[in-house]
C-alpha cells in the first residue's frame, strides 16, 4: 500500500483531477455516467477520459458498466487506505492531532441529542423540488424540525405548477420564496443538522463548507420543470416529484434520530436516497 500512496497523492495534486475526485466524493455512494461528470466539470470527453483513467489506475475510483454506459464511483476502500496511512502512519497513531474536526472521531459512535433539528433542502432553482421538500417536512415532521430550502442559482419566483399543487394539497405557501444558499452561511444563519440535495446538478456543484459538518444526503430525482408537453403531462410530473419526496420524507421523519449514532444515521439517509424516485402522492 505504501508504494501506492505517493501515486495517489501525485494524481490528486492536479487541480482538475482533484475536482473530479471531490465531485465523486460528494455523490458517493452514487455512480455517475461520464457525460454527467463532463457537464458538471466542463471537460472535453478526451480530457475526462484521461483523468478517469488516472484516478482508476491508482485505485481511487471504480468503473462499472450499465448497458452501454460506463459509470464511475469512488472506490472507498482505496480512499480509506489513503486516510489510514496519513492519519495512522504519518501521525504516528495519533489521528486526534491531525484531524481538522477531532470531535468527529468520537461523534461517530454517539447518538444525536433529541432536539429540534434544522434541515436544509438544496436544488438549483429552488422553485419546485426543494420547495416541495421544505413544505412536506414542515407538514409531516411537525415541530421536531425546522425546514428550509434554497437554490444554488435560485429562480426569481416559484414555479406556478408547484405552487398550484401545494395549494391543492392544502399547504400554507404564504412563507415560501426562492432563496440563495448564501442565506444559510455566516454567523446569523441557523446551525444545520441535515443538508439534502434533491437534484443532481446541485449535488454536482461546490456547496459551502457547512459549519459543524451536518449530515448530508442526495435525494436526486428528475426535474419536473423540464418536462415538456401538455399541462396535464406537466402536472403529472410535478405530482410524481411531490409523491417521491413525500415518500422519502415520511421515511426520514420515522428514523429514531435520538438513538442513532452519526454513522448509522448517515447510512439510513443514504438508503432513503436510493429508494425509487417515483411514489404515489
Amino acid at each position: 500500500m505504501e508504494k501506492m500512496i505517493p501515486d495517489r497523492l501525485t494524481t490528486l495534486g492536479h487541480p482538475q483531477r482533484l475536482a473530479l475526485f471531490r465531485l465523486l466524493m460528494r455523490r458517493y455512494p452514487d455512480s455517475l455516467p461520464a457525460g454527467e461528470i463532463a457537464a458538471a466539470l466542463g471537460l472535453k470527453a478526451s480530457t475526462l477520459s484521461a483523468y478517469l483513467s488516472a484516478l482508476q489506475s491508482v485505485g481511487l475510483i471504480s468503473q462499472t458498466r450499465a448497458g452501454t454506459s460506463l459509470l464511475y464511483a469512488i472506490n472507498m476502500a482505496g480512499v480509506r487506505q489513503t486516510f489510514e496511512y496519513l492519519l495512522l502512519d504519518c501521525c504516528r497513531g495519533r489521528p486526534e492531532l491531525c484531524a481538522i474536526f477531532p470531535d468527529l472521531l468520537t461523534e461517530g459512535h454517539a447518538p444525536m441529542t433529541d432536539r429540534t433539528y434544522n434541515v436544509l433542502f438544496i436544488c438549483t432553482g429552488n422553485s419546485a423540488r426543494s420547495v416541495f421538500a421544505e413544505t412536506l417536512l414542515r407538514s409531516i415532521g411537525g415541530d421536531r424540525f425546522n425546514a428550509y430550502s434554497a437554490g444554488t442559482r435560485p429562480s426569481s419566483e416559484l414555479n406556478p405548477f408547484a405552487v398550484r399543487l401545494l395549494e391543492d394539497k392544502g399547504h400554507d405557501i404564504s412563507h415560501l420564496r426562492a432563496k440563495n444558499v448564501s442565506e444559510f452561511t455566516g454567523a446569523e444563519a441557523p446551525h444545520l443538522d441535515f443538508v439534502f440535495t434533491v437534484c443532481n446538478q446541485a449535488a454536482n456543484e461546490e456547496c459551502p463548507a457547512w459549519e459543524g459538518q451536518p449530515i448530508s444526503g442526495h435525494w436526486g430525482m428528475e426535474d419536473p420543470v423540464k418536462v415538456e408537453g401538455t399541462d396535464a403531462q406537466k402536472s403529472l410530473a410535478f405530482q410524481q416529484a411531490y409523491g417521491a419526496l413525500k415518500h422519502r420524507i415520511t421515511a426520514f421523519t420515522a428514523l429514531p434520530l435520538g438513538t442513532l449514532d452519526r454513522i448509522a444515521l448517515q447510512s439510513a439517509v443514504d438508503d432513503i436516497g436510493r429508494t425509487q424516485s417515483e411514489a404515489p402522492a
